[in-house]
């Protein structure tokens, strides 16, 4: 063998090892970063229509997300459709399978997403974190699970007419204005409360409502869970801010993300109340700051 073939032969082989390497090294760093997720999946509560998210929507596509706001289960159609035909399927829905519901559009996506719920939304996305469905959560105002309680008047009277009692559980409840009013824009001025309520509120399905109080929301706070943020408003009737005080203190590992923040001079309709971006930015920040930590 000469001397010219012996040296390219050399090199061959020093380009082989030199490819492996750096595959090999790619792949560690691959492992060792996380990639962090740019989906996100809104949850929408009980009593209103998704496109109560539409600016949220907006603003978190600007900065570069992938934004999905899926109605809830029997709830793809209009508010008035929803309103004019207030479907059997919805009345005999309960919190569990809206859960499923949501699971299986998680599980269709192609990453694990950020999760923030409002409300009921806010209880499923808890649920959905204990799961290990999503990279880290929101909840906004979030429906506290079975357990969580308080005997506050403001709380009481909110949810006893939603909850339906001595009422047939197959009608679903449709709030009124009145009771909107009081529950979600509270301290709001008439003219917003009868335009919010025309443009989102629908019915409700009672089974959904009182599945609140069954074992289809108990939280396991023992699991292993993502980075979970809980937002609460001062001026909430339906959800006060202790429920959700006491939802957070209910996560007692130090494994495991867990941030809380009361919000001043915030009702219910906390969405589209008039500075809804500054809690959309303080869940940018919160995700921003604790993305390295997301799963």
């Amino acid at each position: 063998m000469n001397l010219k073939l012996k040296k390219l032969i050399f090199l061959v082989i020093i380009v082989i090892m030199s490819n492996a390497l750096m595959s090999a090294s790619a792949q560690v760093k691959d492992q060792a970063v996380p990639k962090h997720s740019k989906t996100i999946v809104f949850v929408t509560g009980a009593f209103v229509h998704h496109s109560i998210w539409d600016n949220w929507k907006t603003y978190f596509e600007k900065l570069g997300y992938q934004v999905i706001v899926p109605a809830s289960l029997h709830k793809n159609s209009t508010v008035e459709q929803l309103r004019l035909d207030p479907n059997k399927p919805l009345s005999e829905a309960k919190l569990g399978d809206v859960i499923k519901h949501y699971e299986h559009i998680i599980g269709g996506l192609k990453e694990k997403p950020i999760l923030i719920g409002h409300s009921l939304g806010g209880l499923i996305v808890q649920h959905l974190l204990s799961e290990n469905l999503a990279q880290g959560g929101v909840v906004i105002h979030s429906l506290p699970p079975k357990g969580v309680i308080t005997f506050k008047y403001s709380f009481l009277k909110s949810v006893f007419r939603p909850l339906g009692y001595f009422t047939k559980r197959s009608d679903n409840y449709m709030m009124s204005l009145k009771h909107w009013a009081y529950t979600f824009t509270n301290g709001m001025s008439a003219f917003e409360q009868d335009s919010t309520y025309n443009k989102f509120v629908i019915p409700e399905s009672k089974r959904v409502a009182r599945g609140a109080l069954t074992k289809d929301a108990k939280i396991d706070y023992k699991k292993p869970h993502a980075p979970l943020l809980i937002l609460s408003g001062s001026e909430d009737h339906i959800i006060p801010a202790v429920l959700n005080y006491k939802n957070y203190k209910k996560y007692k590992s130090k494994d495991y993300i867990v941030d809380y923040k009361e919000m001043p001079s915030r009702n219910h309709f906390v969405l589209g109340q008039e500075g809804w971006q500054e809690e959309a930015r303080y869940i940018q920040n919160w995700i921003e700051t604790n993305q390295s930590k997301f799963w």
